[in-house]
This record gives C-alpha cells, structure tokens and sequence, in this order.
C-alpha cells in the first residue's frame, strides 16, 4: 500500500486524476471502477478539464461504477446515475453505452445483484478501482459487519451512513434505508485501487482502516491485504497518522 499525502482537496484530486488519466492513455478501453460522493468530485472535474484541453480520450473506456441505491429511480437527482452523469459523465466523449451502474430501480434484491455481478465478469473485471471511504469505514455501500461480502449485495444502510447522506435529500426521511453495491470480493479483484480521502473529520478512520486490524467492523481495512493500492489523503485525514 503507497499512501501519497496532499496537501489539501485539490492537491488529492489532481494526484487521483493524474493516476487515472495515466490508466486511460496506457491502456484506452480500460475498464475503470468509479465512485460517487464529495471526495471524488474535484477528480473528475480535473478530468473533464484535461479532456476538453484534448489530453484525454474517453470514447473506447467502459465503466463499472460501485453502488446506487434501492429504489432511486434514475432520473431522481439523487440518484447515483444521474450524479455520474451531472458530475462527469455528460462532460466527457465516453460511450453511453460503456457505462454500468446497479439497476436501483430492479425491485428483486438477488436479481439486481446477480445481474451486476455478472456485467463486471463480462468486463473482463476492473482495471483501476476509485474508492471514497466512510466515516465508519464503507467502501462502496459495504457497511460494518461481521463478514465482508464477496459479490454484489443488497445493503441495509446504517444510521451514520443516513445521518451523512441526509444533506442530500429534503429531509431524512427521503433518504433510502437500502443500497446495491459491489461487494468487497470484487473490489479486491480489481487489478489496482485508488482511494481519496480528505478532511480532519475523516482521520479517525484514516488511521483505523489502513494502520489497525483488519476486520469487517471497518471494510476499507481490508484492502491492506491487497497487492497494489494507492491512498491519496491531505494533511487534515492523515493528521491522526505516523507516516
């Protein structure tokens, strides 16, 4: 595990994207795993910006994005289709139909995730995994728990997770209580993983997930296991962190 330190948000997102541009030159029909949430959003827009510059070519990239929730409809902006597509998706010359995204509206739990498994398996797996992480740990929606799930799997979202994703919706009752994400096995079979953190308020967890045990009661310390990951924090998260 390389853990590269920023020196603050946008330090981080153009560390993350020069990684990832990296990945796209080196090999144009990549497949990249992407995630959604405030920390990825300044790598994307780093990315936008070098493909109008004509730095980057999206069009032969395929996606696999991690999680949407349980019955969002696509067109709700709070979806997390329509977050890939406001924040990234719709800026750049990628292929509509590269990219795959969960099917939150598929109301069979064991059908949605099936299916999602087995779009990832066609890809050929991912390339380059981009990962946030949770204040209690979650990587993708893979929220503490006794075991690490292996495949894609419906979650019950824990209260920590709500309260954080509440500032989102109208209120905290509009925020699902059920998300599809990928599972931890397929995470950890992407061929290489990038994670972004950033913020004092993320330290805690910083040092827990990447300096403690590892144990499903905190997912992400499960990728210290893993044969090449790159964390990219600022000062703020890694504050709690001898390096």
């Amino acid at each position: 595990m390389r853990i590269i330190a920023a020196k603050d948000y946008n330090d981080m997102s153009r560390k993350a994207a020069n990684i990832i541009s990296a990945q796209v030159i080196l090999k144009p029909d990549c497949v990249l795993g992407l995630a959604t949430g405030s920390s990825p959003i300044g790598t994307y827009k780093q990315l936008i910006e070098w493909y109008k510059k004509g730095d980057l070519d999206f069009s032969q990239v395929k996606t696999a994005n991690l999680d949407e929730y349980r019955g969002l409809p696509k067109s709700n902006d709070q979806s997390y289709d329509y977050f890939m597509k406001d924040n990234f998706f719709n800026h750049i010359n990628i292929n509509f139909d590269n990219l795959h995204i969960p099917d939150g509206e598929e109301p069979d739990a064991e059908k949605a995730c099936a299916d999602y498994d087995r779009i990832v398996a066609e890809l050929g797996g991912v390339d380059l995994q981009l990962l946030g992480m949770g204040h209690n740990g979650h990587i993708g929606f893979n929220e503490p728990s006794d075991v690490f799930a292996k495949g894609t799997n419906c979650v019950d979202l824990q209260e920590s997770t709500i309260e954080a994703n509440k500032r989102f919706f109208a209120s905290i009752d509009e925020v699902p209580r059920q998300a599809y994400t990928m599972g931890i096995g397929t995470i950890m079979s992407a061929k290489k993983i990038l994670v972004v953190v950033s913020g004092k308020d993320k330290a805690p967890i910083v040092k827990k997930a990447f300096f403690g045990p590892i144990t499903p009661r905190v997912p992400a310390s499960i990728l210290q296991l893993h044969p090449d990951v790159t964390v990219i924090a600022d000062a703020d998260a890694l504050s709690e962190c001898e390096l």
